[in-house]
């Protein structure tokens, strides 16, 4: 004969059941510690993205009207490469302030004589391009910015415009 097995009703229940709920002490304390980190994150974010109040003075100069100097036209004879050429170029110069063009003004003579050098030492092929020019511009710089006695100071000249420029 076949034994019968005595089934306990409670057993199976209890083998059925969902598993424990986590205990209300682990749950409260997982939720401080996040409540806790996200107020020192806000806090931290709050002390250091706050406006002090004090306004950080920046300071800008205002950018100066520009300062410039016209000079009368030059003809030169050019270097010969094939038939006589010659530049007839009028230009202005831009430098830093009132005191820079009295000094420019002062001496003239010098500037003029420095760049009819300069100029007269060109080809027509050297400052026909583009590129020619703006070379010769900065040559041009270069030669009113030298110090107009043996130890005196440059001048302070930031550009050369051409308001005319002949090769013929």
């Amino acid at each position: 004969m076949k034994a019968i097995k005595k089934v306990d009703p409670k057993a199976e229940v209890k083998a059925e059941a969902p598993p424990p709920k986590p205990k209300k002490k682990a749950l409260i304390v997982i939720i401080a510690a996040s409540l806790l980190l996200s107020a020192s994150i806000a806090g931290g974010w709050f002390f250091f993205m706050r406006d002090t109040g004090q306004k950080a003075e920046v300071k800008r100069e205002v950018a100066k009207p520009p300062v410039f100097v016209p000079l009368e036209s030059f003809t030169v004879n050019l270097q010969t490469e094939e038939d006589d050429q010659y530049l007839q170029i009028a230009m202005t110069v831009q430098v830093a302030d009132a005191a820079q063009v009295d000094v420019i003004k002062l001496n003239m003579p010098q500037i003029r004589s420095r760049l009819l050098l300069l100029l007269s030492s060109k080809k027509a092929s050297e400052i026909a391009s583009t590129e020619g020019k703006k070379t010769l511009t900065k040559e041009i710089i270069e030669q009113i910015k030298l110090p107009f006695s043996e130890k005196g100071t440059p001048q302070n000249v930031s550009g050369v415009f051409f308001t005319s420029f002949i090769i013929q």
